[in-house]
């Protein structure tokens, strides 16, 4: 037995010495990456110095730290192809599988300069980073020949070089040896090969999803600052392009949205806006009150008896509106939060296939409610019980200028948490604390998490809900109970008389009466003004006209601006004028629905067939042309951002 050990000892420490090789080898293509990226960092900053200027060299130079985890994310991402053929060289050492390895590294470091060279001559003017907006003047290879100058050429082809010259440069100082020094193959050297790419493969996976967390990794994790500039700088520009061009193949809708000419689609949309009179009831004591916006995760209509005599697992939220002014056919843009938050603030309205907050290079073009509010003195806050990374939604509130946007990162780290929230009510806590060291007026905004699976609340006696969609509506029940409990709290302290609150869900959900993501009613959500801001007269009052979240911000706005000038906001109707047209836009997967007086319908954009159809054929063709031409006027705007 001790001969056998003997023997095993030094093949094992042959292999072992190889093992260690081998890792470090990864090791150093994952430096090379971010090394590589911190150089194009320091370009982008010396042919941008005027606007590091601006925004302060002090801030700016924090985006090599807050830069690392994104980067790590992108260099695990571009190791993956080369350590495969590193690999596959070690195993079956013939000069083909070498000049594979060696092709495929060049061509994404080629790839790797060419982004950050494009993105540093195009930041001056465009203020993003280079997404796939670069493909649209590349399809029209005359607008790039007439616009682009001799020195915009220059300086692309300088920096490429430059960092061609440092990629070459480091690439010989890191891998050279593995090429030069002649190494004994045998069955040792390829078992130590192949026990480590199996070992560190799924690490490279990791790596690139960005950890163990539920939610993978977004650019909103390198952001760290006001400045879009800096936040700029600071996500990986490898990594950004590469999601906007996964973004930009689904979004490339010109082939399966509907036609029609455009001058129709204006009159036809212009038509939807029109309003008999200008008049409108004034709901509110006064022209500035504070606004709490809760953003209710997932919360359905279907499941609130208040609303659609279903479900009824909101027994204080019924209540409540009795006592404020309840929108009853509010719907929801889309079936994720990101896009329920950018219509709320936003509103815009939501495209099938398009995210606005993954795009920030559109959603910056576009006003946001708080940027009118600062107008006016408001402070605006934002805070998420989970990681704002999901959807960009982060990124989203911080490009829009909010004064603070806190998620799970800000929470007391002895505070109990679920596996992906914080429970509603100690994110109620926190806000209420954040409202009450904030000076009036302001735009306090909390979205919730317990309602979104894995449903991550304390068990309680009253949750005893039995059937289909336990879990969900269970966790209904439980926000229901912290979202009374925290208002009850809120009317003891002296701002809550100056308060509108603004109750509304990000996007509905599936329940025992509601289960098909197709129909409309799957996307009926809640929406409630309530408070002592609300007149006497206005409370348990029902409005039942057809609506959208993106409505919102035109309601409240022609409130607190009485002057009624709402051009920042063209897509967004006043609920309460009383000529306002009923319809509502949503999206489906690879689709889009409509609702009207008259019923909905869904439409499948691979199919091009309906998914669904609840409207009398005799009303369909007019519903159709109304959803055709809001669809071609609205993507044509967006187009142009």
């Amino acid at each position: 037995m001790l001969r056998i050990f003997h023997n095993l000892l030094p093949l094992s420490r042959f292999v072992m010495r190889n093992v260690v090789n081998h890792i470090l080898s990864l090791l150093k293509i994952l430096l090379f990456w971010v090394l590589l990226f911190d150089v194009m960092r320091i370009l982008f900053i010396v042919h941008n110095a005027s606007k590091v200027n601006l925004v302060g060299w002090q801030e700016v130079l924090k985006a090599f730290v807050f830069s690392f985890r994104l980067d790590m994310t992108a260099a695990g991402m571009l190791s993956i192809l080369p350590f495969l053929f590193f690999t596959i060289w070690k195993l079956f050492p013939l000069k083909f599988f070498k000049i594979v390895l060696v092709t495929v590294f060049s061509i994404e470091v080629l790839v790797v300069l060419l982004i950050h060279a494009g993105e540093i001559n195009a930041y001056p003017e465009w203020n993003h980073k280079l997404s796939s907006r670069v493909f649209m003047h590349l399809a029209n290879p005359d607008e790039v020949g007439r616009t682009a100058s001799a020195g915009m050429v220059f300086w692309f082809l300088l920096y490429s070089v430059l960092g061609g010259l440092f990629a070459y440069y480091l690439s010989r100082r890191l891998f050279i040896g593995h090429f030069k020094t002649k190494e004994i193959y045998n069955w040792k050297t390829k078992l130590a090969s192949f026990l480590v790419f199996i070992i560190f493969t799924p690490f490279l996976i990791l790596l690139s999803r960005g950890g163990l967390q539920p939610i993978p990794i977004n650019i909103d994790a390198a952001y760290y600052s006001k400045s879009s500039l800096a936040n700029d700088l600071s996500v990986n520009s490898t990594y950004y392009f590469g999601k906007s061009y996964l973004l930009f193949n689904r979004s490339n809708l010109d082939d399966v949205f509907p036609k029609m000419d455009e001058k129709v689609a204006s009159k036809i949309t212009a038509e939807l806006y029109e309003t008999k009179t200008d008049s409108f009831p004034i709901i509110l004591k006064g022209e500035r009150p504070n606004l709490v916006f809760i953003v209710l995760e997932g919360w359905s209509a279907n499941a609130m008896k208040s609303i659609t005599g279903k479900g009824g697992v909101t027994p204080f939220f019924d209540e409540m509106a009795k006592e404020g002014l309840l929108f009853s056919k509010c719907y929801a843009d889309g079936g994720t939060s990101e896009i329920g938050n950018a219509c709320i603030f936003g509103a815009f309205p939501a495209l099938p296939e398009i995210s606005m907050s993954m795009q920030p290079e559109k959603h910056r073009k576009l006003p946001a409610f708080n940027e009118d509010l600062k107008q006016w003195g408001y402070y605006s806050g934002y805070r998420f019980s989970g990681d704002l990374k999901y959807g960009n939604i982060g990124s989203f509130f911080t490009d829009h200028g909010f004064d603070a946007v806190k998620d799970e990162k800000d929470f007391p780290a002895d505070m109990p948490k679920g596996k992906l929230n914080y429970y509603d009510e100690d994110l109620f806590k926190l806000l209420k604390r954040d409202i009450n060291n904030t000076k009036e007026p302001f735009m306090q905004c909390a979205f919730t998490g317990s309602t979104h699976s894995p449903y991550d609340f304390p068990k309680r006696k009253n949750q005893n809900y039995v059937g289909e969609e336990q879990d969900y509506m269970n966790s209904m029940i439980y926000a229901d109970e912290s979202l009374h409990n925290f208002i009850q709290q809120c009317k003891k302290e002296k701002w809550y008389k100056n308060t509108l609150f603004v109750f509304v869900a990000d996007h509905g959900h599936t329940t025992p009466n509601q289960s098909d993501p197709n129909q409309g009613a799957y996307f009926h959500i809640p929406l409630l003004f309530y408070g002592e801001m609300l007149k006497p007269e206005w409370r348990g009052v029902k409005n039942e006209t057809i609506c959208n979240q993106h409505d919102i911000v035109g309601t409240l706005l022609a409130q607190m601006q009485r002057n009624r000038d709402m051009s920042r906001y063209p897509w967004s109707k006043n609920i309460l004028n009383p000529s306002t047209k009923n319809f509502a836009l949503h999206t489906v997967t690879r689709g889009y629905g409509w609702i009207n007086e008259d019923g909905d319908f869904s439409y499948n954009l691979d199919l091009k067939d309906y998914l669904n159809q609840n409207i009398a054929p005799n009303k369909m063709p007019q519903a159709e042309k109304q959803c055709k031409a809001y669809l071609v006027e609205l993507y044509k705007n967006y187009k142009k951002l």
